[in-house]
């Protein structure tokens, strides 16, 4: 089953735009979803025509499409609580301002109405990212969080993403959550209370990354089946656990990325523990045929190397048609 596959810009956001694309195109990718942070996409000209068509004039010099865009940065800020230096370090100054926490959530939340904007100009139907979450500070449940101040998260997700929504209904793009932990929805009983929060609206996709389901032990594959009416956007990124051996925790230990005492890792997309052909046959079964985006997350390979080494790995799992469909075509034949 042949369907785009597209590298996410936002682990290259360190070089220009056009650098990017000209890399993408020579390597022989489908597309781009577009990062919107570095001088990928600047959200906030969804309006100035001549800018919009530059970004269009980028893709199609390098033979490229473009299915989505990414605002995770931008999305992260919404619900978080606190507010603090990890947010000054991945906003722009337009959006951390003075750096009040609630001004900081007010502009993050117009930055991704301006994403759908943008999106709809470049006639994407699709933005990727992140909602935030001001509940992630009490996974550790200790001192012990009440089932009210539980409640009060999803609740504050709900007031402050449904207005976002609803700009994406009024242009008619959809936003892909990314499952993973930090946000609102990090797992599977997560995802299914977020989406009850905010009413199951059609404007609230998935984005499917099962990376970061791994190393939570949770089955990616069955996570396809259960959500397949929400799966609109798939991450092809990898994980390897380094558990099992006394020291290393899935906590990872405040240890930097590559670490060899990580209790797990982002790996090149076939080198990891994500079961690939399983959930590939369940994309097929599911009948997803929206983008597959490589997101090159490795620090210890060079992305050079990687990048164009995960497409072909995700290209041979993703062109060939499903046993039950050459079965039917071969009797239909008769």
């Amino acid at each position: 089953m042949s369907r785009p596959i597209t590298l996410f810009t936002g682990q290259w956001a360190d070089l220009p735009f056009d650098e990017v694309a000209r890399l993408a195109g020579e390597w022989g990718y489908d597309g781009l979803e577009i990062a919107c942070w570095g001088d990928h996409l600047d959200v906030s000209r969804w309006d100035d025509a001549a800018y919009v068509r530059s970004r269009r004039e980028i893709l199609d010099r390098n033979g490229l499409q473009v299915h989505a865009i990414a605002n995770h940065l931008g999305g992260q800020a919404v619900c978080d609580d606190p507010i603090d230096q990890r947010h000054r370090d991945i906003l722009s100054d337009r959006v951390w301002g003075d750096g009040d926490a609630e001004g900081v959530r007010r502009r993050a939340a117009e930055g991704m109405k301006d994403t759908a904007r943008m999106a709809a100009k470049l006639g994407v139907e699709i933005v990727t990212g992140f909602t935030g979450s001001s509940i992630w500070k009490y996974v550790a449940m200790f001192p012990p969080a009440s089932q009210d101040m539980v409640d009060a998260g999803y609740e504050d997700f709900a007031a402050r993403w449904n207005p976002i929504l609803d700009v994406f209904d009024e242009v008619g793009v959809r936003f892909a959550h990314e499952v993973h932990p930090s946000e609102i929805a990090y797992d599977y009983w997560t995802t299914h209370r977020a989406l009850e929060a905010i009413g199951h609206r059609e404007a609230f996709g998935l984005n499917w990354d099962p990376s970061h389901m791994v190393w939570q032990d949770l089955d990616p594959v069955s996570f396809l089946w259960d959500f397949q009416d929400r799966i609109i956007h798939v991450h092809c990124k990898d994980t390897k656990k380094r558990l099992g051996n006394g020291r290393n925790g899935r906590l990872s230990s405040h240890l930097a990325w590559a670490d060899p005492r990580r209790g797990w890792d982002f790996i090149s997309t076939g080198h990891g523990d994500v079961p690939w052909e399983n959930a590939f046959r369940m994309l097929n079964a599911i009948g997803y045929t929206g983008p597959l985006s490589v997101e090159w997350e490795d620090a210890g390979m060079d992305r050079l190397v990687g990048a164009p080494e995960a497409l072909a790995f995700v290209r041979g799992l993703s062109t060939y048609e499903p046993a039950a469909a050459a079965f039917d075509a071969a009797f239909s034949a008769r």
